[in-house]
C-alpha cells in the first residue's frame, strides 16, 4: 500500500483505524489457533482446559519461607529477613546509633 500520495487527514483517519483493525485480527488469529488447539487435543481424548491446566500446576514455583534474621527490640511484631530494604524500624534504629547486630534473632 503507497501512503505517500495520501492527505494529512486521510492518513489521521488511516492511523485510528489501524488499531481496531490489529485488534479486530488478533482475536480471529487466536480464535482460530484455539479451534485448532482444541481438535487436535480431542483428536488425543483430552480437552484443552484439561491439558492447560496440567501445564499450569507443573510450572507453578515453591516459593520457600524464608527465615526472620532481625526483630525490633522492643516490638518483637517487627522483623525483616535481611532481604530487600531496610524497613523504616531498621533505618531509625540504625540512625539512633544502634548496630545491625543488636537486632539479630
Amino acid at each position: 500500500m503507497d501512503i505517500s500520495n495520501l492527505s494529512v487527514s486521510e492518513l489521521k483517519s488511516l492511523l485510528e483505524k489501524i488499531p481496531a483493525e490489529i485488534n479486530r485480527r488478533e482475536k480471529q488469529e487466536k480464535a482460530r489457533i484455539r479451534q485448532e488447539l482444541e481438535a487436535l487435543a480431542a483428536k488425543s481424548g483430552y480437552s484443552l482446559d484439561e491439558l492447560l491446566n496440567e501445564a499450569s500446576e507443573k510450572v507453578r514455583k515453591v516459593v520457600k519461607v524464608v527465615p526472620v534474621k532481625y526483630r525490633h527490640p522492643q516490638d518483637s511484631s517487627l522483623a525483616w529477613t535481611g532481604r530487600g530494604r531496610q524497613p523504616k524500624w531498621v533505618v531509625e534504629f540504625l540512625a539512633a546509633g544502634g548496630a545491625l547486630g543488636q537486632l539479630a534473632t
